[in-house]
């Protein structure tokens, strides 16, 4: 589930972007021990990996070709396919690409209403055993 999100220019470096996101809500890190950030190889760096740590996060990615294995590797693949999923119907079913908002504002108003509708539903079809925990037909009116 997710408990942060941010919207940033295509430009800024996502790094950047996790790093003030942890220190802007970072009394919201701490009340939850235990948290897992899942990335990709971009966030290998000595620097980046004390910070999610440094805020009690334990950090899965991939291994760069420099790396051994690490630790987690095995579940990666499956997480981060359902993570694409997730990403996949953000995207489409949500019309998050083709939101029609004319300002910055306007598209982080349509990401604030569809990213937490999302969120409960997977929840709520995990719970009670959908075969399909992403899929949100069952909400349409």
């Amino acid at each position: 589930m997710p408990i942060l999100w941010a919207l940033a220019s295509p430009k800024t470096d996502e790094r950047e972007v996790l790093a003030a996101m942890l220190e802007i809500d970072a009394p919201l890190v701490r009340q939850r021990t235990g948290q897992l950030l899942i990335t990709d190889k971009g966030f290998a760096s000595r620097p980046f990996e004390r910070s999610p740590s440094e805020h009690g996060i334990t950090l899965l990615r991939p291994p760069t070709k420099r790396e051994v294995t690490r630790p987690g590797e095995p579940l990666l693949k499956k997480v981060r396919q359902l993570i694409e999923s997730v990403n996949d119907t953000l995207k489409g079913r949500l019309d998050l690409e083709q939101h029609g908002a004319r300002t910055r504002e306007g598209v982080a108003v349509r990401v604030a209403q569809r990213v937490p509708a999302l969120a409960p539903a997977i929840w709520h079809n995990f719970q009670t055993g959908q075969t399909v925990s992403r899929s949100l037909t069952a909400y349409d009116s």
